[in-house]
């Protein structure tokens, strides 16, 4: 039978909740950074995947859920064994996209409902992961340095197009 991997507290002490539940198994960090897994999703603390224990992650796919949850010599030799890493940048704007949302809709003086702004947020996000993705396949580049281009490339042109800069 499958483990069931429900509770990880980062600090290895199991949570009282956990200490008393039936078959369920505290992991520490390393112990779930190293599960066999196809998507990882480090969604809490930052430097959490680093080259002293990259070598024990098995998924094929980390998604950085936290700021900055995977360090850059981490990410460089995850590069290299060619696991795809969706950055912060991408991965946890939900926040950032709604808060513009609702500044929309305060200056607009518009009203939408939930499902609406889930609607607009998800049109957005998957925008933002296609035009990242499209740029890394044309480029050769991974994920993250392809969201960097993106961004500065977008800066440029709306420099250029408002003439800030001669």
């Amino acid at each position: 039978m499958a483990k069931q991997i429900v509770d990880v507290n980062v600090t290895g002490i199991p949570s009282v909740v956990t200490a008393r539940a039936p078959g369920v198994e505290t992991l520490t960090n390393d112990e779930l950074l190293a599960a066999p897994v196809s998507v990882l999703i480090p969604a809490a603390l930052q430097q959490q995947v680093r080259a002293d224990n990259v070598a024990g992650v098995q998924a094929g796919i980390i998604v950085e859920g936290a700021n900055s949850p995977v360090t850059p010599e981490a990410d460089r030799i995850l590069q290299d064994r060619g696991v795809v890493v969706v950055p912060d940048i991408l991965a946890n704007a939900g926040g950032v996209v709604v808060s513009y949302l609702e500044w929309v809709q305060d200056l607009q003086s518009f009203y939408w409902d939930e499902d609406q702004i889930n609607q607009k947020l998800e049109t957005i996000l998957v925008r933002a992961l296609n035009a990242v993705w499209t740029v890394g396949e044309r480029e050769g580049v991974p994920l993250r340095q392809a969201a960097y281009m993106l961004a500065v490339r977008r800066v440029a042109d709306a420099i250029q197009m408002r003439g800030i800069f001669p």
